[in-house]
């Protein structure tokens, strides 16, 4: 593992990615990616008698199956490592008391995923881990009475809002076997350009997302062309478009191989104003669609660059303005 800045890391025993699960809330498993999932829910509750304790449930549902697709036992698993949007990431932690196994908990609200895959890669390429799960879900349900108001309300939502997509991923790393492998990622830093506005998520997270893009196409010497795919966490269709802008006066341009998670996981007919959101949403996509193509070898090498606006409630109530983080993860195909 070479570090060549204080932000990026070449990794040198390239952590393979040997197993990977996906599922989708029933609005989810509508749109275009319907067919890359692994399971479709056809009930958000899962039986359960709170979204909050379905949400955890959708966890554990993850977590099992990507170990069963990577042909493990649970006692192959060494630590998992995940988070998710509820306040002290209560979902994932209720959900490791199934597993038995070391357990650390991570926040980087909907760049969960990709710090998961980064820091799991980290200590699988140093050895200090053999075999790790990383995963992360959220819940339209559960955020939508944590962050704004309660469903029951009806409120109105604004045209710039985001639709948190109700589905997660988990993918297992490993120093053996053969899969897609990880061979770099970019840690983020949190930036700040002031906005207050908490029903404009992709306003908040473009500006991370272009340090952290910029971050590492210099500490890899790599540009755009050079990846197949690009794809952002979930900025939507308005962050997307401010990304772009961003980029292009700093005299980087996106072309055809960009995309953003939350705009591939919904169709326009489902009404969900700009696009997916959510911690779910970039893990759901990634261990569905994005790993369904590498292994296929429709992408050779993709940059998976998890966006999060790092807001609470409190925050929001105090008049602070959003922080955005993102993290990056080069993904190739199998080495």
């Amino acid at each position: 593992m070479v570090s060549t800045n204080k932000q990026t890391v070449i990794f040198n025993n390239k952590p393979t990615i040997i197993g990977n699960y996906s599922i989708g809330g029933p609005l989810e498993s509508k749109g275009p990616l319907k067919d890359y999932l692994s399971y479709k829910l056809e009930d958000d509750t899962l039986n359960e008698n709170s979204f909050e304790k379905a949400e955890r449930k959708l966890l554990e549902h993850i977590i099992f199956g990507a170990i069963d697709n990577a042909k493990l036992q649970l006692n192959d698993v060494d630590a998992l490592l995940g988070g998710d949007l509820l306040n002290q990431i209560v979902s994932s932690s209720f959900a490791a008391r199934k597993f038995g196994i070391t357990f650390i908990g991570l926040y980087s609200a909907c760049a969960t995923m990709a710090e998961s895959l980064a820091l799991g890669a980290c200590l699988v390429d140093r050895q200090v881990f053999n075999t790790v799960c990383c995963a992360t879900a959220s819940h339209f349900s559960s955020a939508e009475r944590q962050y704004r108001f309660p469903l029951e309300l009806g409120n109105q939502r604004p045209p710039t809002s985001q639709w948190t997509v109700t589905g997660g991923g988990a993918t297992i790393l490993s120093s053996k076997g053969k899969g897609p492998v990880i061979t770099s990622a970019t840690f983020g830093k949190v930036v700040d350009f002031g906005i207050k506005d908490v029903n404009n998520m992709g306003a908040c997270m473009a500006p991370a997302a272009m340090d952290t893009i910029m971050t590492h196409l210099k500490a890899t010497n790599t540009k755009v062309s050079d990846y197949d795919l690009i794809a952002t966490g979930d900025l939507g269709k308005l962050g997307s478009e401010i990304l772009v802008d961003l980029l292009e006066r700093k005299g980087i341009k996106l072309g055809q191989n960009y995309s953003d998670c939350g705009n591939l996981i919904y169709n326009k007919q489902e009404k969900v104003f700009m696009g997916g959101s959510g911690s779910g949403c970039s893990a759901t996509v990634l261990n569905s669609y994005i790993l369904h193509k590498i292994r296929n070898g429709d992408f050779k090498k993709v940059l998976l660059v998890a966006t999060g606006a790092l807001l609470s409630t409190t925050t929001s109530q105090q008049g602070d303005s959003i922080p955005g983080i993102a993290h990056a993860v080069c993904i190739e195909g199998e080495q």
